[in-house]
């Protein structure tokens, strides 16, 4: 029987991973190839998820933990992806603040599940507003041992996309490209803009033919590491919505625009904020991946009387801070205008990540 490829798109928080995953499947499935979907938080209530099944997809998420930490819920998902019929290829989004993925995910699938899967290289995304201060030796606007998580990321990578290319002038994504390829010569370095699907044709060209997944493990200082991951607070959420006549492109825009602005006034580095709001099958997704300034939004959940807003943020606060901040911030948007209850709500400091496995050598 022909092994399943799988494929894992890593990258830090706010890279374009979700879109990614979206855009490479369509192209999948246009091709004939059965596909399926797998999603990564530390937390349920997954804006990713949400979005991805809004669209059609097949699609499972291990939440709670992170890949690395739940090696058993992964291949979990992958048995569920393919529960109805022999997949193809299947894409794994690890959650954005991990890194050592070779060492705890590629190699044991590569020792334990290589009759039923085929590893494809790791492609890890990386944003030009994060790479770019990266490659001056600066932290992005993030703490240092977060952005020492961004850089593990890149240095593990057998393949680095550059992503959101239509945020600078061609030659300057080709300059970019050439300083990432010196400073990460084992990867491959591909730009690529999921939104408008430049150069996805490429790195799936890529993806599909070779067989170099995992081919070095790094160092990992895991006490920078889970410092890393720990100076942000991680918050999912769930409301329900009610309006005469709600507006709710605009109601997502106004809360994060608010939300924007308190984490800039607050001086808190903003990870990535994601929220969506669903109108029965009518949707807007918005995205902040830093100042208000990266605040964008996309298709339409148009008016209505009732709607759901599933919203994740990973922010450089307390938990604590976080939560009474976007509590605060969704009274503001909501009151005399809108009822709202809250069905779901966690907000959270990661634990220090703890790997089912980690191998210490190169799996052949």
């Amino acid at each position: 029987m022909k092994a399943t490829q799988i494929i894992f798109i890593g990258g830090f928080l706010g890279a374009g991973k979700t879109t990614l995953l979206w855009e490479a499947s369509q192209r999948l499935i246009k091709k004939g190839l059965h596909t399926g979907l797998i999603t990564n938080d530390q937390a349920p209530e997954l804006v990713d998820t949400v979005l991805l099944s809004q669209k059609g997809l097949k699609v499972a998420e291990v939440s709670g933990s992170c890949f690395c930490c739940n090696f058993n819920g992964l291949t979990d998902a992958i048995g569920r992806v393919s529960a109805e019929a022999v997949t193809d290829v299947i894409i794994a989004e690890p959650v954005g603040s991990c890194t050592d993925l070779s060492a705890t995910i590629l190699q044991p699938l590569k020792k334990y599940w290589n009759s039923e899967l085929t590893v494809a290289p790791l492609s890890v995304l990386a944003d030009p507003a994060r790479l770019l201060p990266v490659l001056d030796g600066t932290n992005a606007g993030l703490h240092n041992d977060a952005a020492y998580i961004f850089h593990k990321q890149l240095e593990e990578s057998e393949i680095i996309l550059i992503t959101k290319t239509d945020t600078l002038p061609p030659d300057a994504v080709t300059a970019l490209v050439e300083r990432t390829r010196q400073a990460f010569p084992f990867a491959t370095v591909l730009p690529v803009n999921a939104a408008t699907g430049t150069g996805v044709d490429e790195w799936l060209d890529e993806v599909l033919t070779r067989t170099d997944a995992g081919t070095r493990i790094v160092d990992v200082d895991y006490d920078v590491y889970a410092h890393g991951e720990a100076v942000l607070g991680w918050l999912n959420g769930t409301v329900e919505l009610k309006s005469e006549a709600g507006d709710w492109d605009a109601f997502t825009y106004d809360l994060l625009t608010d939300l924007a602005n308190r984490f800039d006034t607050a001086g808190y580095a903003v990870g990535h904020v994601k929220a969506i709001l669903e109108n029965g099958n009518r949707y807007v997704v918005g995205n902040l991946t830093g100042k208000r300034d990266t605040l964008s939004l996309r298709e339409s959940a148009g008016t209505g009387n009732q709607a759901k807003l599933t919203l994740n943020a990973r922010v450089e606060t307390s938990p604590e801070k976080l939560d009474s901040l976007v509590r605060d911030a969704l009274h503001v948007s909501t009151r005399n205008r809108y009822d709202s209850v809250i069905s779901a709500w966690r907000c959270l400091q990661p634990g220090r990540p703890n790997p089912t496995y980690r191998f210490t050598s190169v799996e052949k």
